[in-house]
């Protein structure tokens, strides 16, 4: 007995080309549906980069404003400012962010410092560290007292 063996018809161009064309649309179609479902999730989980308000100068009120409080936290841009009153009488500002672990500082008129609560950093009255951990100097700004009696603080210029 002998056997017949038959080859498989083999596809024609025409097939074979129709076949990749629905392959590649088919591909197409799922890479355009996973980029419509991802770039919203994506823009939700990247947030746009913020501007910073150029500020140079801010009004923060007259001398003759009676503060509760030895010193007062202002918002310049978007910087904390501490403003404070020494015991010479002079009107002070400081950045108000530790340079350590950017902890929210205050004035203590008893020991005539600025001080860091987290980790007890001391600054003196023109920012320089004293003790503790902060690794750098507090930004100073500039007070200034109109004849009118308004206060303002302005950005140093480097």
């Amino acid at each position: 007995m002998s056997t017949i063996t038959t080859t498989p018809e083999q596809p024609t161009g025409d097939k074979l080309s129709r076949r990749r064309a629905l392959r590649n649309l088919l591909g197409i179609g799922i890479v355009g549906w996973l980029g419509s479902v991802l770039y919203p999730v994506v823009r939700y989980l990247v947030p746009p980069p913020l501007g910073e308000a150029k500020v140079s100068s801010l009004k923060v009120g007259a001398v003759s404003d009676v503060w509760e409080q030895p010193f007062r936290i202002i918002q310049f841009g978007r910087s904390p400012v501490i403003l404070f009153k020494d015991r010479q009488g002079t009107y002070r500002a400081l950045e108000a962010s530790c340079t350590h672990l950017a902890c929210i500082v205050q004035y203590k008129e008893d020991d005539n410092i600025v001080w860091c609560a987290c980790h007890n950093g001391k600054f003196d009255l023109s920012g320089k560290v004293v003790s503790g951990p902060p690794p750098e100097a507090l930004e100073p700004y500039d007070v200034n007292i109109t004849d009118s009696g308004e206060i303002w603080v302005s950005r140093r210029e480097s």
